[in-house]
């Protein structure tokens, strides 16, 4: 197969920072899509990633799965896009297309193994794929997005993943008008959770641990903030809310949110991947039939909804762009939270 070499950003070996390196693009086959990315947005994901925090990485691994950017060349069979369009990629670029879940538009949920945009089951060029710190990538176009045309490109980045991570259990618990929900942090994943909860009609709530928030929580849209700390405010809000989208990405407890839920309310965990400590309480789940859930991204249809969403209602991330070469600093920023509330690439850097 002919293949393009082009230049990226990634990390060699666990402790190594990412640096410049050279990887291979595929030429397009009838049904792919070639993609000049113009941003990449930073995800939780990538960090955990690079640094092998979940023990699974292989190196070298070339981050990046929120991609934004031009369509330069299409396959022959393509219909979705043109040369010139906006074109976005998410955490997905392919699944086996046939299992019960994908026939359902539930590709990430595929269960012969669906290919991360990085990291993936390369079926092409064999190894594993790699993902959006790098000049182009060429992906088929069922697993390619468009971008709605009034939205501000750098600041779409993130809704790829941070978005429809969050877009996903709120349609899927039937969040709308009259729904009360709320969002447990304020990162990357909670302020898009505030802001299309609060675009779909729900009543919003922020559960913080610690004062200084409300401010920020207010103008993205919430209606209230509950200090979750403060017995008096979580006992106010108690057997509230319909669904609670937990952002939280490290070991917490669960157990006071769900004395905050209405009777059938759910909370879903989107931002944690492990065993919780302490373990769950269930006497307050039996007694209300309250439910602990969990959910992975969205399908390729899904997150079209949830951008053309965002389009209609004009919903973006706050981002702070940086440039390719400042991405181990923001690595390290990211771990202190040190961002308001998602950091984007602006890939032109990388020609520099």
């Amino acid at each position: 197969m002919t293949t393009t070499n082009v230049k990226a950003y990634g990390a060699q070996a666990t402790d190594a920072p990412l640096k410049e390196m050279n990887i291979e693009r595929r030429e397009v086959l009838a049904k792919d899509i070639e993609i000049e990315i113009m941003y990449c947005g930073v995800c939780h994901s990538d960090l955990h990633t690079a640094r092998n925090d979940w023990g699974f990485t292989t190196y070298p691994v070339v981050p990046g799965h929120e991609i934004v950017g031009k369509v330069t060349k299409v396959g022959s069979a393509t219909t979705k896009l043109k040369v010139g369009d906006f074109a976005a990629v998410g955490c997905l670029v392919d699944s086996c297309r046939t299992c019960k879940s994908c026939e359902q538009d539930l590709e990430q949920y595929c269960l012969n193994g669906w290919v991360g945009t990085y990291g993936g089951q390369d079926k092409h060029l064999g190894g594993f794929t790699h993902g959006g710190y790098s000049e182009k990538i060429v992906v088929d176009e069922d697993f390619v997005l468009k971008v709605p045309a009034n939205l501000d490109l750098a600041a779409t980045a993130p809704l790829l993943c941070a978005g429809i991570t969050t877009w996903s259990p709120l349609r899927h618990w039937n969040v709308g008008k009259g729904s009360k929900v709320a969002v447990v942090g304020l990162g990357g994943l909670g302020h898009m959770a505030i802001k299309l909860a609060k675009g779909l009609g729900a009543e919003v709530t922020l559960f913080s641990r610690t004062p200084g928030k409300e401010k920020d929580a207010l103008e993205l849209g919430a209606d209230a903030v509950v200090i979750s700390t403060d017995e008096n405010q979580m006992n106010s809000v108690a057997g509230k809310f319909d669904v609670i989208i937990d952002t939280i990405p490290y070991v917490h407890d669960v157990n006071p949110y769900i004395a905050t839920l209405g009777i059938s309310g759910t909370i879903v965990i989107v931002g944690y991947l492990g065993g919780l400590d302490p373990i769950l309480n269930t006497v307050p789940m039996i007694m209300g039939r309250k439910s602990v859930a969990a959910s992975l991204i969205g399908g390729i249809a899904e997150t079209q909804e949830m951008l053309d969403f965002c389009g209609k209602h004009n919903i973006v991330s706050e981002i702070e762009l940086i440039k390719m070469q400042d991405i181990n600093e923001a690595y390290e920023r990211m771990q202190k939270s040190d961002v308001r509330y998602r950091f984007v690439i602006d890939m032109a850097s990388l020609k520099q």
